[in-house]
């Protein structure tokens, strides 16, 4: 007697003597896959040469970080799949709807070998048990989940950082199966579900969906030119600004702004306006490095490459100032500690001498208070209208 018609065989003696549900359940399960027209490692439509098409659904549960240093993003999800598998109905052997595997028997069952192309690294969550469901439905409709953690490759153009908007993708492939064999379809109701609404209600500590995220369906071919299918689904984050305008553009603006304070102080005072000039300097500097480790070493100028450059350019320009203007007063000095002269004439070119540094000096602190405030704040209307204008 063949496998299958003696497995029939024990069912059916089972469905006339055994009343109990658990075991029509059970012995239901055990005939579908010990039939000898089941084999778990093809696919449904395998041998009639038309692609099983899979039904894929991401529920994203929460976007864990976005790393620009290392350009990639982490992310928790279930991804769900759906596919008809006609083997497995089971409508004329009971009236039972659904049949439900535990996580230890899903290798006994066909399943789809979908991976993520921009996968970085990603775990299958396994507390207390591995994070993995199957459903059999009597029309042999096959619903798979599992619950996953990845990090997800992003390539980030951060020419305007940190104004900057990015487009994240997630994409999916068969890695076996060509096209002719399984293909994969986004779900038609629902593709991608963020959280536990729509995609605009989501918030992350620096970033916010600024549109709806988009799926594509596509296909791609290998080195041995063969075709399969994939999915795309494209997340577009814009940075939120708030954190950036309290950590560095204001401080950077004040330390600017402070720098100006030595065109009012005397200028006698020299260790009074070489310390404030030196320390301003030395935290643009500082502030501005510690921007750059936070970020990829890319060979194009950022946003905040401009306003940094700008800042420590004003304030290494007040200390020039000063410079000047110190160069004018040891002139003055020089002068007045010369030797007095008989020499009528002399004396009056020396002291029209003295009389010129002195009053250039103060001339060039009195532009100084106008000119530097009005040019930093040029800079910043042309800087804030280039870059949020976009």
């Amino acid at each position: 007697m063949k496998k299958g018609i003696f497995s029939h065989w024990i069912f059916f003696m089972v469905v006339h003597f055994v009343g109990s549900q658990e075991m029509k359940r059970r012995d239901i399960l055990n005939t579908l896959l010990s039939s000898a027209e089941y084999d778990p490692r093809i696919p449904p439509d395998y041998e009639k040469d038309i692609a099983t098409e899979v039904d894929v659904q991401l529920f994203i549960i929460s976007i864990d970080s976005i790393n620009e240093l290392s350009m990639d993003y982490t992310l928790n999800l279930f991804i769900r799949q759906t596919w008809m598998d006609p083997r497995l109905n089971f409508s004329h052997l009971s009236n039972i709807s659904m049949l439900e595997l535990d996580q230890k028997h899903i290798g006994d069952v066909w399943v789809p070998d979908t991976y993520f192309q921009n996968e970085k690294s990603a775990t299958i969550h396994t507390v207390t048990v591995p994070n993995k469901l199957l459903h059999i439905y009597n029309d042999g409709l096959i619903i798979y989940s599992i619950r996953l953690s990845l990090t997800l490759s992003c390539i980030m153009d951060l020419r305007f950082y940190p104004m900057d908007d990015q487009t994240c993708s997630i994409l999916m492939e068969s890695y076996g199966y060509s096209i002719h064999n399984v293909k994969l379809m986004w779900n038609p109701d629902d593709a991608v579900i963020i959280g536990t609404a729509h995609a605009d209600e989501q918030t992350l500590p620096q970033f916010y969906f600024y549109k709806p995220l988009e799926t594509l369906g596509c296909s791609t071919i290998n080195s041995f030119n063969v075709e399969f299918s994939c999915l795309q689904a494209k997340l577009f984050f814009r940075r939120n600004l708030g954190y950036y305008m309290s950590q560095v553009f204001i401080p950077s603006m004040l330390i600017v702004t402070l720098s100006w304070i030595s065109f009012w102080i005397h200028v006698d005072a020299v260790p009074a306006r070489v310390s404030l000039g030196v320390i301003c300097v030395l935290t643009m500097t500082t502030q501005s490095s510690g921007i750059r480790n936070s970020l990829p070493r890319v060979s194009y100028i950022k946003a905040i490459d401009i306003w940094m450059a700008l800042g420590l350019l004003f304030v290494f320009a007040a200390l020039l100032e000063y410079a000047f203007i110190n160069i004018q007063t040891r002139k003055h000095q020089k002068q007045t500690k010369m030797p007095e002269k008989d020499d009528k004439k002399y004396e009056t070119i020396d002291e029209r001498k003295n009389v010129d540094f002195m009053a250039r000096a103060r001339h060039v602190d009195r532009l100084s208070r106008v000119v530097f405030p009005v040019s930093y704040i040029l800079f910043n209307i042309v800087f804030w209208g280039v870059y949020l204008s976009k």
